[in-house]
């Protein structure tokens, strides 16, 4: 299974980081940070989204996102306003050039992958699109916290120290959005 496991992987970030090289990265003037960026895709997917709902989708310590969603609003990418009946909640959502510059990052990579898709023999498209929904069930059961280390105490540094979200993980499990590559997505 561990080889399974790796060559997953190395399929889905060969996937980005192709797709990355050829049409960029969203709102590259800004320097975002892969942390950032997973945000504002989970916020673009869910406007009016909490911090709390975020986390729990991103599997990242509320705290967490609260910081990323600070750094945001510091870039004016995101909005956060009050929740109208309960004044303690605050919703997300991204400032429309934000909004704008990840569905057009998004519009161009789904073209490319698209032109890559209708190469591919009628046979293979239906297997990679019956594969969705299994490559999805996958990442929805990884564990949102990491493993225990059994590196002992004599080498605290292999310890974990707290959560660290793998890029390859898909933040946002929706059979239907519009990346079958799963945490790229805008």
């Amino acid at each position: 299974m561990a080889g399974l496991a790796d060559d997953l992987y190395d399929v889905i970030g060969l996937l980005r980081r192709r797709s990355r090289r050829l049409v960029g990265a969203p709102l590259p003037e800004l320097a975002l940070s892969g942390a950032q960026l997973e945000l504002m895709r989970v916020v673009r997917r869910n406007p009016g989204i909490t911090v709390a709902e975020s986390a729990r989708v991103l599997g990242l310590a509320a705290n967490t996102v609260s910081t990323l969603v600070g750094q945001l609003l510091a870039l004016e990418v995101l909005l956060r306003e009050r929740d109208a009946s309960d004044r303690r909640v605050a919703r997300l959502d991204l400032t429309p050039s934000a909004r704008a510059g990840l569905e057009q990052w998004r519009d161009r990579r789904a073209q490319a992958t698209a032109v890559a898709l209708e190469g591919l023999p009628a046979d293979e498209r239906a297997r990679l699109a019956a594969a969705l929904p299994t490559i999805a069930r996958i990442a929805a059961d990884l564990p949102v916290t990491p493993a225990v280390a059994t590196t002992g105490p004599s080498d605290p540094a292999l310890a974990p120290v707290g959560l660290h979200h793998d890029e390859h993980a898909a933040p946002h499990v929706d059979q239907h959005a519009d990346d079958p590559a799963g945490g790229d997505r805008p």
